[in-house]
């Protein structure tokens, strides 16, 4: 049976590419891992507790689209971080934000966009899973740079009106993963404008939401809601791997217009699997608690800090608002990394494997992808021996 089509050219994903960038080679030092976003903060001793006081609940089916206690955590966690009254009926709890970010798609994409092929519009750099569910859905993905010409978020609005006119949903990521660039109040209402004028959704991943230096960033619902926006124009999605240190959780919900959610539910009641119900019990508390998340942001924040006394003095070395990564320049992202790996022991992600190429230029070619998930200390270490390796 043959491979479709539309999926033979796809590039290989980005850890399998380093491993055949790096492991042929023996590393330089003791290797220290700083490629991928595994949050390594303690989260709540309770979650074990929990978990083993419903493990029992192993042996009944889950409810399909999230346990009416798990719904209601998430509810009430939307209205206190964001001030939008969101029902149980326009949330659906996910397996981590990839099943969601791919899934809405397959579900909300349409197979015309004014009698033509649909687009789906991503940044560049961007988290992979945008552009396969484009390609799933047989959309045509338009990848628009996210640089720092552009504040490292996508400018939809610079792009011409034939292809404004074809797209069906825009990817956005605030904080921004890799470059820890947020949306201003401002910037969504652009985007937002942008879509009703044009007609096509907005999915917003906002799993980096909880972690930031000093002032909270504004969410896409909360600015569609206090422009009026369509409640189907914006849909939301979030976990609880970076907010809660629980990556291995697989947690997380959409949130969106009602309809939008339901037709998300009716894909998944086919084709998708439910969290199994203890996982639910936890996710629910774990939502409920912001006592271990206002810990583990503290935690990032002295990283912040330390990371700008570092490389203060490196050429074009861009703070990140938030997130956890940082986007370092350097001449070739594969070059760096190697130089890293061999000689210090450092392993670090190219950033021309979070992007494409577009008109021969990939916007990530001249980037690393360092991710601060190491505790403190062990990570200042790091970065020294890394500025030290790439920039001295």
């Amino acid at each position: 049976m043959n491979f479709p089509e539309r999926f033979s050219n796809l590039p290989a994903y980005a850890f399998p590419r380093l491993r055949e960038l790096l492991d042929s080679h023996k590393p330089g030092g003791e290797p220290v891992a700083m490629t991928i976003g595994e949050p390594q903060h303690a989260y709540p001793e309770w979650v074990a507790e929990t978990l083993a006081a419903h493990v029992h609940e192993f042996a009944k089916y889950p409810p399909n689209d999230g346990s009416p206690e798990l719904l209601a955590a998430i509810s009430d966690w939307i209205k206190g971080r964001y001030g939008v009254a969101v029902g149980q009926d326009q949330i659906m709890a996910l397996n981590g934000t990839r099943e969601g970010l791919y899934n809405a798609a397959m579900a909300l994409c349409p197979e015309v966009k004014n009698g033509q092929k649909p687009v789906i519009l991503t940044p560049n750099p961007f988290y992979q899973v945008y552009a396969i569910a484009a390609i799933s859905v047989n959309a045509e993905p338009v990848f628009v740079p996210a640089t720092s010409q552009t504040g490292h978020l996508p400018d939809y609005a610079s792009l011409p009106e034939d292809i404004l006119n074809r797209t069906a949903i825009a990817y956005i990521c605030s904080p921004a993963n890799p470059q820890g660039a947020v949306a201003s109040e401002a910037y969504w209402e652009e985007l937002i404008g942008l879509a009703e004028k044009y007609d096509f959704r907005i999915f917003a991943d906002e799993c980096y939401s909880e972690i930031y230096r000093d002032e909270a960033p504004v969410g896409a619902l909360q600015v569609a809601a206090r422009m009026g926006a369509d409640p189907e124009r914006v849909t939301i999605f979030h976990s609880l791997s970076k907010r809660s240190n629980l990556p291995g959780l697989r947690s997380g919900f959409v949130a969106g217009g009602p309809k939008s959610i339901h037709r998300v539910r009716q894909l998944r009641a086919y084709a998708g699997a439910p969290l199994p119900l203890p996982i639910q019990r936890v996710s629910a508390r774990v939502w409920a608690d912001e006592a271990h998340v206002i810990e583990s942001r503290a935690l990032y924040q002295q990283k912040f800090k330390a990371a700008d006394q570092i490389f203060e003095h490196v050429k074009g070395y861009e703070p990140p608002q938030a997130g956890f990564f940082l986007w370092l320049p350097v001449k070739d992202g594969e070059e760096a990394a190697l130089k890293l790996w061999t000689e210090t022991g450092i392993r670090v992600l190219p950033g021309s494997y979070l992007s494409r190429d577009v008109n021969g230029e990939n916007p990530g070619k001249g980037f690393i992808r360092v991710a601060m998930v190491a505790p403190t200390q062990e990570m200042q270490h790091g970065l020294i021996k890394l500025r030290d390796c790439l920039y001295d």
